[in-house]
Order: structure tokens, then sequence, then C-alpha cells
């Protein structure tokens, strides 16, 4: 393959996969506890810079542009109130635990609701649970305390979607649960909005790129077959 079209095409699936991660955030915007995911790109001489950093020899280095590794923002967003009794805010870190089929996962979302067993559930009916790590369970008059929630630190917490995430769960978490609140997203959706714009247009001139270099080839295979014929 032709090398510009290598580097006009890396740079496409590159801006394509931001486009997508940009997408999945702002269609977030809205959700308590989300925290976006942030993936660097690194142009070649960028790459070469890090490579020779410190004396280490260069190695294989591939042309274009090479996506770094995602991770996710864990800062704590803002805390609003709500007036709801089931809703929660963690303020620190930490995270929420529920029970899903396929095992136990955390969260930061902490909009819970009421089960028609009397058992407190998050939104997709999966049960909260404590810090033992037995499903919270309601009084008689459907009132729960913000103490009988688990709240755990996590290492190694990964997104696995539905804004939930795996991890190792370890003790309580140095942090306070706040009743009748909301941690909101904290995804800056201007600036997200700004970064989708500018993905676009760099995706467009990839395209326009790989179109130059198509005419350029296809121009001079016809010049050769003119000269060859001639």
């Amino acid at each position: 393959m032709d090398a510009g079209l290598a580097i006009a095409a890396s740079g496409m699936l590159a801006e394509q996969a931001r486009t997508d991660q940009l997408a999945n955030d702002l269609a977030n915007a809205s959700t308590p506890g989300f925290k976006p995911d942030e993936t660097g790109q690194r142009n070649f001489g960028e790459v070469l810079l890090a490579n020779t950093e410190g004396g280490r020899p260069v190695g294989s280095i591939d042309e274009g542009v090479a996506l770094g590794p995602t991770y996710t923002n864990m800062t704590p967003g803002t805390i609003a109130e709500t007036g709801e009794p089931l809703d929660f805010a963690i303020e620190g870190s930490g995270f929420f635990a529920v029970q899903t089929a396929q095992g136990v996962r955390y969260t930061r979302d902490g909009q819970f609701i009421a089960s028609a067993a009397g058992g407190l559930t998050d939104t997709a009916g999966h049960a909260v649970l404590s810090q033992t790590g037995a499903p919270v369970k309601l009084a008689a008059d459907g009132s729960v305390s913000a103490s009988s929630l688990g709240l755990f630190e996590v290492a190694g917490a990964v997104k696995q979607g539905e804004n939930l995430y795996t991890g190792t769960g370890g003790g309580r978490a140095s942090a306070n649960v706040r009743q009748g609140a909301l941690e909101q997203s904290t995804l800056d959706a201007a600036k997200a909005m700004v970064e989708m714009v500018s993905s676009m247009r760099n995706f467009q001139s990839g395209q326009q790129a790989i179109q130059a270099i198509g005419h350029t080839l296809q121009e001079a295979s016809t010049q050769v077959g003119t000269l060859q014929g001639g």
C-alpha cells in the first residue's frame, strides 16, 4: 500500500474511534455519576520522541497516527440536591456495589428505586449491596438509611457499560454518602461538542488526502501506460 494512503487511513481510523467515544460521552451527559473516557493520539514524531527518551532504542515505529491507551477520568463530579429519599451521592472516592447476572459490579450512579420485593435496586433492577455484600432492604415505610449502603474502594476499575465497572473491591471507602442528592456527570458537553466537530473535520481531511493520492496514482498509471504505448 502507498505510504501516504496508509498514513491517511490511520488518521481516519483514529478519528473514527475518537468520534465514537465522544458520541458515547455526549449520550451520557445527563447520566448521574458518569465519567468520560479519554484516548490519546500520537503522531510519528511524538512516538519517535517517546521511544528515544532516555537513550532507549527506537525500535519498531509505525507511520501515521497511533492510538494510546483509553482511560476513564474518575474526577468526582458536582453534587446536586434532588430531595428524593432513594437518591444517593458519593462525596469523594468510592463506588456503590450492585449484584448483576454477571457478578458484582460497581457504580457511582446512586439513582436507586424500590423493588416490588422491598429491596433497593438501581434503575436496571440490579440489587444494591451493603458493605457485607447482602442486598439492601427497605424499612416497612419504604425508607433506607445511607449507612446501610456499601461504599467500596475499587482497584483497577474498568467500564463495562451501563455505567457499571468491574474491579477488585476492597474495604470501605473514606467518603461520605449524601442522601437526597446525585453526583452529576463530569462531562463538559460544550468541550465535547467542539472536539466532535474537530474530529469530524480531521476525518474529512483524511478522506480528501486519500482522494488526492488516488487521483495522483491514477494520473501516474495513465502516463506510464502512454509512455509504454509510445
